[in-house]
């Protein structure tokens, strides 16, 4: 277990594999799930000659649990803390679902310096939807702005978990830790519940607009939360971004094909 602290005090987890000489990938996870959920990208990434580093943002998986900076900005200013602790330069940052937006909340307020390149996996830049912004959470409007999340995550209807098969939700359990109580509890504690609303009010389209580094969305086809296409208009935004969807795909989309999203990935990683 390595550990490091921010520059709050607050304690923070990664875990390191891979080769130590090689260029350094930093995996984010998202809302509520650990490092370990990268656990089908770590050996790959690590065979392919990286650096891997696993990252726990603050109240995930082994890193403290903070009474302050339950909003992005905050995760973001950890990632940099991250980069400037392991002094990691050159670097491919790695966001899934939350931990997609966080990178962008790092850059607003640091820049790219050490950043080589991003990857955003399967998330929207803005999740409520309006008159210009069709790729958002579904049914997230006007109407519901300040309640659709203030319980947790609510079940938009779509593809479902019987839907996916046999195989992919084995890979989701496996990942997220869940026959162990990984982070599956049901209950949301005061402190996830206000990240998730500073999340879910966030738009981050003019910081990829400004970003002068490639960036590669990627989106499952099943998304659970919102259409794909969020891959497609987010790389519109930014002529150094391109996107991929993944087929029978969803929104843990890492984990529910990972063989798909290793070598694509990697494929870009080495254009």
């Amino acid at each position: 277990m390595a550990e490091l602290t921010a520059s709050d005090g607050v304690r923070l987890h990664y875990d390191e594999s891979g080769d130590p000489s090689g260029r350094p990938i930093v995996l984010i996870a998202g809302f509520r799930a650990a490092a370990r959920s990268w656990r089908f990208q770590v050996r790959a990434f690590g065979r392919a000659g990286y650096r891997v580093i696993a990252f726990d943002r603050r109240g995930h998986g082994a890193s403290e649990v903070a009474t302050t900076g339950h909003d992005m900005p905050r995760h973001g200013a950890d990632i940099h803390d991250l980069l400037e602790t392991l002094d990691l330069r050159d670097v491919t940052l790695v966001g899934q679902s939350m931990g997609g937006n966080a990178i962008w909340a790092m850059v607003e307020q640091f820049g790219t310096g050490r950043v080589r390149d991003i990857v955003i996996v399967d998330q929207t830049p803005k999740m409520l939807n309006d008159d210009g912004w069709a790729h958002g959470f579904y049914d997230y409007d006007a109407s519901n702005a300040d309640t659709l999340f203030a319980e947790g995550i609510p079940d938009p209807g779509r593809h479902s978990a019987g839907s996916k098969g046999l195989a992919r939700i084995a890979r989701v359990v496996v990942a997220m830790d869940l026959l162990r109580g990984g982070r599956g509890e049901p209950a949301f504690t005061d402190a996830e519940l206000a990240l998730l609303h500073d999340h879910a009010t966030r738009d981050w389209r003019a910081v990829i607009a400004d970003v002068d580094v490639p960036v590669l969305f990627v989106a499952g086809r099943e998304s659970e939360f919102w259409p794909s296409e969020h891959a497609a208009a987010s790389a519109a935004l930014n002529p150094l971004a391109t996107s991929a969807v993944i087929e029978r795909d969803g929104h843990a989309t890492n984990i529910e094909q990972p063989a798909a999203f290793n070598r694509g990935v990697l494929e870009w990683l080495e254009r």
